[in-house]
């Protein structure tokens, strides 16, 4: 007799074919009962029909369109039936140990909904994938990090080591992986649909925070990321929807006048 699944793994895959077989291999590993859901927003690299032929034990829901990120992961969400939803970028791979790690520590914690796991790029250079409330303030000092570690500048990579080296509570992580609960996302209405592609993952965690949650970040578990891989071919594309969701973003978490701010430096650009 087959286990229940304890982990229901949710990828959602737009044109990143191969590593998305490598992000699927890699959960191979995994020792925890375990399904997988992937579900293809209209790939036209033959993602789908890779998936169908070398998988066919996981879940496939190929969609006959682009419907975004946070409606594509709402699908794969309700299709789970674990207690647990590991939410998988399509371009990153977990290494050995990270989803038991995930698991065990919302095993021992029932406050905390939700866990991101240290982010490493291919090289093995550290990636920030947790941060504070996005305010203008915040944003500034999280936006010299982010820049700072992609120049591989001495500074930023010296403090994004040690932010990454100890469990702590961020406002948010990163949507390229986490662990969560499946019946607290449900409580707050899983991602909200209005945020086509990015800070999805930082309203959620608001929601979930509000609601009465932890959200966590642990060093004990790492994902190896392809940062930025699935929007290579659309990078226009991504610089307006980035545009858009940040304005949402503002418009139902800050104040109205930084929202109105926001509104009309975007209209500049």
């Amino acid at each position: 007799m087959s286990r229940l699944p304890v982990v229901t793994a949710v990828i959602v895959s737009y044109n990143t074919r191969e590593l998305l077989l490598a992000g699927l291999a890699s959960l191979r590993g995994v020792t925890c009962p375990l399904e997988v859901v992937v579900v293809d927003n209209a790939s036209a690299d033959g993602s789908a029909e890779a998936v169908r032929a070398q998988y066919p034990d996981v879940y496939l829901i190929a969609s006959p369109e682009n419907g975004g990120f946070s409606k594509a992961n709402n699908l794969g969400i309700r299709a789970a039936d674990a207690a647990y939803v590991l939410v998988l970028n399509s371009d990153a791979a977990v290494q050995p140990g990270a989803v038991e790690a995930m698991v065990d520590l919302l095993h021992r914690r029932r406050d905390v909904a939700i866990v991101g796991p240290r982010t490493l790029s291919p090289d093995g250079t550290i990636q920030v994938s947790f941060g504070p409330d996005l305010t203008p303030w915040n944003e500034l000092r999280q936006r010299r990090l982010v820049h700072g570690v992609k120049a591989r500048r001495p500074w930023a990579l010296r403090r994004a080591h040690a932010l990454a080296s100890v469990e702590h509570e961020p406002a948010w992580v990163s949507g390229s992986c986490f662990l969560a609960r499946r019946d607290v996302l449900e409580e707050v209405g899983l991602f909200d649909e209005g945020f086509f592609l990015y800070e999805e993952d930082v309203d959620l965690c608001v929601r979930v925070r509000k609601a009465g949650y932890r959200v966590v970040f642990t060093p004990t578990a790492t994902v190896v990321h392809h940062l930025g891989r699935s929007m290579e071919t659309a990078s226009t594309r991504a610089r307006e929807e980035y545009k858009k969701s940040h304005l949402r973003f503002y418009e139902k978490h800050n104040h109205p006048l930084w929202a109105r701010l926001l509104r009309l430096w975007s209209a500049r650009e």
